[in-house]
């Protein structure tokens, strides 16, 4: 079974890039993207919760690679899902997971309870990536209304992470760590039931489970399109993901206290605030046209090459605190720019697949950024962090040459079709 179309709200009139005259649906996944977002406390506290168990080094590392392994496949598992059983039911069955889950995982002692519980965790941590993606482009069909929702939705992804970090210290350190996983699982909750509130309900639909269902797993493989826009994006958001990986390695280097790290944190928080409404019409309007921001694409990963970059050259709070200012134009204008692409080679049938494919890529960066950083501030100190930041920035930039070259010629196979006799 698959999610219709039809079953969901269109939008009937174009509007300007401007204009919030979104289906109800929209908000409320805005909204859930913010909680989600803001009370997502699992991941950037699990390191905090084992050290308190008694947990050795080796073992919290061991731990946060399951969690990695839980987000990566849970990105495509989310998005096949999508398109399979429907996005509403994924998205209810994955917040639902999440608020039964966290609150064991909290009372778990044993090893290996820890990391059943951190792979279930990881999986559905970041399950409303895929599934809002393809709402989105199930519900805005103009290009230049995506590129203003998913401007927004940016921004509350980021003003969520902001207040993790503030508010769950402060709960930490009156509660404990182990309320942060209720607090958690009762925000999972929540969403869930905002979901199934808001979003209409799933249709069947032909699907892979059909016999006379098109073959988009083949397609999807053959697709090197999307390839080269995951691996542009693994690039990209290295350089990304630093900002809450490779900078905390780079000011204890420097000898700076944690509080300096969440003042960098702050001067993020307040330069998205600040830049969203700017950048966001803007880039609408680009998205508007005939062809798919790749020059613009290209140009956000030097941006957030040169801008984390920068963090290495750093050795005050402030010359960091300005580092990660910097890099916020570019996170903008990424994830815009390859939300527009993505749309625009996804087939139908398969968005939530292309999306929790595209997804993935964040969690991939999010376990190079460290080790990168790590070996790189172990060889050669700041210098070395700083080149290493700077050409995966580049890197990104060169693979949307080849990217370019595929767009503008035909797809490499026709997107198998819906059968005749499918109903909705």
């Amino acid at each position: 079974m698959s999610v219709s179309t039809d079953s969901l709200v269109p939008v009937q009139e174009p509007e300007a890039p401007g204009q919030k005259h979104w289906p109800p649906a929209i908000w409320a996944l805005l909204v859930i993207t913010l909680v989600a977002r803001s009370f997502g406390f699992v991941y950037p506290f699990l390191s905090y919760h084992l050290k308190d168990l008694g947990y050795s080094t080796q073992a919290v590392g061991q731990v946060l690679a399951v969690f990695g392994v839980g987000w990566l496949f849970g990105q495509l598992i989310t998005g096949w899902a999508a398109d399979t059983i429907g996005r509403r039911r994924t998205l209810v069955i994955a917040m639902t997971t999440a608020a039964v889950c966290l609150p064991l995982m909290a009372q778990a002692q044993d090893f290996a309870a820890v990391c059943a519980g951190a792979l279930i965790a990881g999986t559905v941590y970041d399950a409303p990536r895929p599934v809002v993606s393809a709402v989105i482009a199930d519900l805005i069909t103009e290009d230049a209304q995506r590129a203003a929702v998913n401007g927004w939705r940016y921004g509350a992804v980021n003003i969520g992470a902001a207040l993790t970090g503030a508010v769950g210290g402060l709960l930490a350190s009156h509660l404990g760590f182990q309320a942060l996983f209720w607090i958690n699982a009762l925000a999972c909750a929540v969403c869930a039931a905002i979901v199934q509130r808001h979003l209409s309900s799933d249709t069947p639909n032909a699907t892979s489970s059909d016999p006379g269902a098109p073959p988009f797993t083949g397609y999807v493989l053959r697709d090197a399109r999307l390839w080269l826009l995951w691996a542009a994006s693994i690039a990209t958001l290295t350089c990304a993901a630093g900002m809450f990986s490779a900078l905390p390695m780079l000011m204890e280097h420097d000898g700076l206290a944690a509080s300096a790290y969440g003042w960098t944190q702050v001067a993020n928080a307040l330069a998205v605030i600040a830049l969203t409404p700017l950048l966001t019409p803007w880039l609408s309007h680009r998205c508007g046209g005939q062809r798919p921001m790749l020059g613009t694409f290209a140009a956000s990963a030097l941006l957030l090459g040169v801008g984390m970059g920068s963090a290495g050259l750093a050795d005050t709070t402030l010359g960091y605190s300005i580092a990660v200012a910097a890099a916020v134009p570019g996170e903008i204008v990424f994830f815009i720019a390859a939300s527009d692409i993505l749309n625009r080679i996804s087939p139908h049938q398969a968005r939530g697949l292309y999306a929790g494919i595209w997804g993935s890529s964040l969690a991939i960066a999010v376990i190079i950024a460290p080790v990168l950083a790590a070996v790189s501030l172990t060889q050669g100190g700041d210098s070395l962090t700083a080149l290493t930041t700077l050409s995966a920035g580049a890197l990104g930039a060169v693979l949307c040459l080849p990217l370019i070259r595929l767009i503008q010629q035909d797809p490499p196979a026709a997107a198998p079709a819906t059968p005749a006799h499918t109903t909705s």
